[in-house]
């Protein structure tokens, strides 16, 4: 094993990079813009431009290389090709290939970001110790990444994982961002929270904390739980057996040790946790009820350490 390694993480708006010792030490991160005009042509050469640049600074040379991790937002096929990811603009791109030629034959392998955050978790993170872990990110929507014996779970079409669109509601009116009705995300993302508080504060109720919240967000909501409101109450314990009995079906899959929580909702500690893990209980395989969760730990640095982690297999 080489001593070092490079995490290269793609948003839309910046890239966050990170140099690693192979045992998993991170040595130093930084970020640099992503540049998606033109098809985001420049986007790779940058982030080469970049890791060349470190290499110099730092004296690294290419023999001390175990190679370069990317994580990307959206499906990844088994080669690392991207048939299309739309927030970079790119269609039909090889990164492996194309990154390679930049970095003048350095490995590199590329996983979605979600995935590979995932994958960061499980190497030093809220599922360190752990072979077989399932990510829920809860944020804006809500992600997921699959670990089974310390493989990517990608799928046939690099979606698996994609736990927020599965369909736990067929009654649903409203649209997911998806385009269809009725997905997890619709009910457990920060915002799907958010509209199941304005749902609950349009209708009958006791005095609650939340009437004069200035903003209805997941955090306000988590908060006013804290203080023991009862309509938060009510709110969070839709939630958690909506999020409980969806991950108790995951189970029956992928029986994973442990389930890692993480994203802006799971800021909101261990009571998440706790009230999630209640209805995973009630409803769960027997052979898969004392599964364990965690919060996710490593926040924004989890899919670096993912990337780094791609390159070890």
């Amino acid at each position: 094993m080489k001593k070092y390694g490079f995490g290269v993480d793609i948003g839309g708006t910046t890239c966050k990079i990170g140099l690693f010792e192979t045992t998993g030490q991170l040595v130093e991160k930084w970020e640099i813009p992503t540049d998606t005009c033109e098809g985001g042509k420049n986007i790779l050469p940058d982030i080469a431009s970049s890791l060349q640049g470190k290499m110099a600074e730092r004296k690294i040379g290419k023999e001390e290389l175990e190679g370069i991790g990317i994580g990307l937002p959206g499906p990844v096929q088994p080669d690392g090709s991207v048939p299309l990811c739309v927030n970079l603009g790119w269609k039909n791109m090889n990164i492996p290939e194309k990154m390679g030629e930049l970095m003048a034959g350095i490995p590199v392998k590329a996983g979605n970001d979600a995935n590979v955050a995932a994958l960061g978790e499980m190497w030093q993170g809220g599922g360190k110790g752990c072979k077989s872990l399932v990510m829920v990110t809860l944020g804006t929507g809500v992600g997921g990444g699959i670990i089974i014996d310390e493989k990517i779970v990608s799928g046939a079409h690099g979606a698996g994982g994609e736990i927020g669109h599965i369909t736990v509601n067929p009654h649903e009116s409203l649209p997911c961002n998806c385009g269809r009705k009725g997905c997890l995300e619709q009910y457990c993302s920060a915002t799907g929270i958010a509209r199941l508080a304005r749902e609950a504060l349009a209708g009958e109720h006791g005095s609650s904390l939340l009437d004069s919240a200035e903003e209805i967000s997941a955090k306000t909501v988590f908060d006013a739980y804290k203080e023991k409101d009862k309509l938060a109450g009510e709110i969070v314990d839709k939630f958690a057996r909506i999020l409980g009995r969806t991950l108790s079906n995951i189970a029956c899959v992928a029986d994973p040790e442990v389930f890692v929580i993480g994203g802006g909702v799971s800021k909101a500690g261990e009571v998440l946790v706790q009230a999630v893990e209640k209805y995973f209980k009630e409803s769960a395989f027997p052979s898969c009820a004392d599964t364990k969760f965690a919060l996710a730990s490593l926040g924004n640095d989890a899919g670096m350490y993912g990337c780094v982690r791609l390159v070890l297999e």
